[in-house]
């Protein structure tokens, strides 16, 4: 630029305020990048992990249809099934603001090799996402309130409590638990057994067998999502001190687990088959879940990742709504 000053052969004060990189658009370590004036609606979209609500979607389905299986007359509840999937839908975005926030302030999005994030690249303010996360909280509170007082079943609420506790100290507070390799343990419990469970529970008012074991099946695979995620970005989690699943078993382990929480399901659904079965047309799913395997087992790239990420995410949507159709029908 015209009239600038002649370079300089050293870094000096400009450089560091650029970051260690050197980046401009890093902010030096220990401080949070400033935000832009305005965070438009596709900013907000990215934050919300859309590709993720598959993940809410299956055990809702899943669990309805088993719950259709456990009423005596057949006569299902669809306002009860819409509120349950409220919940599992604003609590599944509304950990995922609350994830950006808390790695975001943390700082161990500064290490991130996949899609920007919110806090950490400096597209919104902390406390913008932060009342993001706490807004959707606050919706899965009420859709769950609304399903007690339909039910009946006071307890639903101590149950929402602690779905939306985990949800935050997932990497929230000050020994988040997913820095310990805890991540996928959450994953199983509440995307796998307790969404399934209780969207059950809401149709007939009692778990069946086919609620708990389909909904250990779906829950798998929502591990293999978070699988796939930590190992795209598990040499930057080891510098940030993050502990994921991954970090701990190593990337050779973590990919041959990956395998095994996208299979183990289909013997799940292949189990059931024998007694309801249009569960046999569940193994269509195979035709994403295999070709996610091979990715994972041969990737090189971040992108292979989350190419093999999406498969997993249409996997268990499509296993959800299929084995939760032939409970049903």
């Amino acid at each position: 630029m015209a009239g600038a000053k002649p370079r300089r052969t050293n870094p000096g004060p400009d450089a560091k305020s650029r970051g260690r990189s050197g980046n401009p658009e890093k902010a030096a370590r220990g401080a949070a990048p400033a935000a832009r004036d305005r965070v438009t609606a596709a900013d907000w979209l990215a934050g919300a992990r859309l590709r993720t609500l598959p993940l809410a979607i299956a055990p809702v389905a899943l669990g309805t249809g088993a719950g259709v299986v456990a009423i005596p007359d057949g006569a299902w509840h669809p306002g009860r099934a819409l509120l349950a999937l409220v919940v599992a839908l604003a609590l599944q975005i509304g950990v995922n603001f609350a994830n950006d926030y808390s790695d975001g302030v943390r700082g161990s999005d500064d290490h991130r090799v996949g899609p920007a994030r919110l806090t950490g690249s400096g597209a919104a303010k902390p406390r913008q996402v932060l009342a993001a996360a706490l807004s959707f909280f606050a919706l899965a509170a009420i859709a769950g309130l609304a399903l007690t007082v339909v039910t009946g079943q006071w307890w639903l609420l101590a149950v929402g409590a602690v779905a939306i506790v985990a949800a935050w100290f997932y990497t929230g507070g000050k020994r988040p638990y997913g820095y310990y390799g805890l991540g996928e343990l959450f994953v199983f419990v509440f995307f796998g057994l307790v969404a399934t469970a209780g969207s059950a529970f809401v149709q007939a008012l009692t778990v069946n067998f086919e609620a708990w074991l389909g909904g250990a099946g779906v829950g798998l695979i929502a591990c293999a999502v978070l699988m796939a995620n930590n190992l795209r970005d598990v040499v930057q989690d080891r510098a940030a001190g993050k502990r994921t699943l991954a970090v701990l078993v190593g990337p050779i382990a973590g990919r041959i687990l990956f395998s095994v929480f996208m299979l183990v399901p289909f013997v799940i659904a292949a189990f059931f088959a024998l007694f309801y079965p249009p569960a046999w047309l569940v193994m269509f799913a195979l035709l994403a879940a295999l070709p996610a395997c091979l990715i994972v087992i041969t990737a090189k790239t971040p992108r292979e990742l989350i190419i093999a990420l999406q498969l997993a995410s249409l996997t268990a949507l499509a296993y959800g709504v299929g084995l939760g159709a032939a409970f049903a029908f």
